[in-house]
Order: C-alpha cells, then structure tokens, then sequence
C-alpha cells in the first residue's frame, strides 16, 4: 500500500483469508456474469483521490464503466462501487478506520463489506442518499448479506466453504 509518500508492507494471507476472497469473487462473478458489472481480486489497485491512497482491497465491484488512469494503464481503479476486505489481525483496525475514512471519499463508492476471518460475520456499510452510512451485521453460516448497490446477494454458508474455524 502507499499513502503519504510512505509504502506499506501487506503481510500475506492465511489459509482461511484466502479461501473466503476467493469464495467471494467466485460467487459474484456469477451472479454479475450478465450485468454491467466487473469483479476484482486483491492484485486491482484502487486510488482516492482525494487523500493520494493507493490501496489494494482484498476484493473490488465496478457497475457501470471503469474507470482508469488518464494514461491509460488499466491497473489502478479509481470508481469502485463496492469494496470488501478480509479482515485480518494485523490490519482489522486499519481496515475499519482510517482506511474507511479514506474510501468513503470516493464518490461512486456505496458499499463496504468487513469479512471476518475468525466466525462467519459480517458487517456492511451502505452509504444512504444523505450521505450517511448505514451498518448492519450477518452473522452465522444461515444469514445472508444483501449488496444493495450491485442487486447482489451473499449467503455466508458459500462465504464461508471450506473455511475452518478454530
């Protein structure tokens, strides 16, 4: 990551952070297959403009035209719609902060989705059309996320395949 003029080492992933992005795209790529929408892994920059964040999230949505760099490289996203991150130890905290505070600058972005690694649980954000964030909370392998901004819908049982908890 880069932010301040300063990078930023990511650690690499667990067996399970692993596992659940990949989950995740796999289920959203077929439920985008037919729509205007386009699915990203963690290797898809994003950039805020308005703090000079350069940050890769785990997972990233487009609906609609992407937009890239004016140089025309195709690697930095700077319109995303839905950003979700796998939440790790080490970056928890960031994740729901300051990194937060950084997207919410984006202005296409809706949605934001907090994975935990440790329990079926998650926690979205859906920006409102006044601006404020709405927070709820799936949790269990029975509950669903609705993704309000992409008309998609994420059942934490596939979220969750394969994944082991301790």
């Amino acid at each position: 990551e880069y932010r301040d003029g300063e990078m930023f080492a990511m650690p690499g992933a667990s067996r399970s952070h692993a596992l659940i992005a990949t989950n995740v795209i796999g289920d959203l790529i077929q439920q985008l297959r037919n729509r205007p929408c386009e699915v990203y892994g963690i290797d898809m920059r994003v950039w805020v403009e308005a703090s000079g964040l350069y940050t890769y999230p785990d997972l990233s949505v487009v609906c609609g035209e992407p937009i890239f760099n004016p140089d025309g490289r195709r690697d930095i996203l700077h319109n995303p719609t839905l950003l979700i991150e796998v939440l790790s130890p080490s970056s928890e905290a960031y994740d729901r902060g300051k990194k937060f505070e950084h997207y919410r600058a984006i202005p296409s972005f809706r949605e934001y989705l907090l994975v935990s690694q440790e329990s079926p649980l998650v926690d979205r954000f859906l920006r409102q059309e006044s601006g404020i964030w709405l927070y709820s909370t799936a949790r269990g392998l029975d509950a669903e996320v609705e993704l309000s901004s992409i008309g998609a819908r994420l059942a934490l049982s596939e979220v969750y395949a394969k994944v082991a908890f301790e």
